[in-house]
């Protein structure tokens, strides 16, 4: 069937409209669910025990040449002035703790213009389905953080334990073994660019099934006394620590 030109026209300039129409429609959708992914990211962090922790350590006095071991419940747990014996180890892991609790009491951590920063994070972000580049991210803001507010601090970014899929407990942080290994590539890649040393701690966690070792686990998650001690002898064969 043939059209009149006037008609043939028309029909032309209807069918651009609508395709416009459509496309439009299409990326009006596409940044909706984008925005609505970005929404459902958990940034909270704030327990009671998140703020029984960080106004105590406001209230605590500073001390020269600091050494603080900073992140979430693996780090609160080492008891580390005595692991080092020495009363400048510091300890300032919050259990639960995540990197945005991390960025928010930064500030803390930075006051007393610390000689040596030990930090491991991520591990909870990771349980919360946190998207790998949110949590390089802030990452990368607590690293510059630390570099502009305190320049002469010595950082040392451990990587993220392995965990154990075994046990039946902290079911939520399991079978996560591709964003952890992800995380702790972008971080050692990070600082190897950045000139920050990267402790690998996670390699030597590992088990012959590529888990984290029942030698120095009870829960698949946390490490027990021959973790921590591992984590130091580590430390120590690598120079960071006497």
């Amino acid at each position: 069937m043939n059209l009149a030109p006037w008609k043939y026209r028309q029909f032309k300039l209807f069918s651009m409209i609508l395709r416009r129409a459509i496309f439009f429609i299409f990326v009006s959708l596409l940044c909706s669910l984008s925005v609505n992914a970005q929404d459902k990211v958990d940034t909270t962090y704030m327990s009671t025990y998140y703020v029984q922790k960080v106004t105590l350590f406001r209230l605590l006095p500073n001390t020269k040449k600091e050494i603080i071991f900073l992140g979430n419940s693996i780090t609160d747990i080492g008891e580390w002035a005595e692991i080092w014996k020495n009363k400048k180890v510091k300890n300032r892991g919050i259990s639960g703790d995540n990197t945005f609790g991390v960025l928010a009491r930064l500030d803390e951590v930075l006051s007393s213009a610390p000689s040596k920063i030990f930090i491991m994070i991520g591990i909870n972000d990771i349980a919360r389905e946190t998207p790998d580049s949110i949590i390089i991210s802030n990452y990368k803001k607590i690293l510059k953080s630390i570099q502009a507010q305190s320049p002469s601090t010595k950082i040392f970014v451990q990587s993220i334990l392995p965990t154990n899929d075994e046990f039946t407990e902290f079911k939520r942080h399991q079978n996560k073994t591709v964003h952890i290994i992800a995380i702790n590539n972008l971080l050692e890649q990070y600082c190897v660019e950045n000139k920050i040393t990267y402790v690998d701690l996670y390699s030597s966690f590992l088990d012959q099934d590529k888990k984290l070792n029942r030698q120095y686990t009870n829960d698949g998650l946390h490490i027990n006394g021959a973790g921590y001690m591992k984590w130091k002898e580590i430390l120590i064969q690598k120079g960071y620590m006497k």
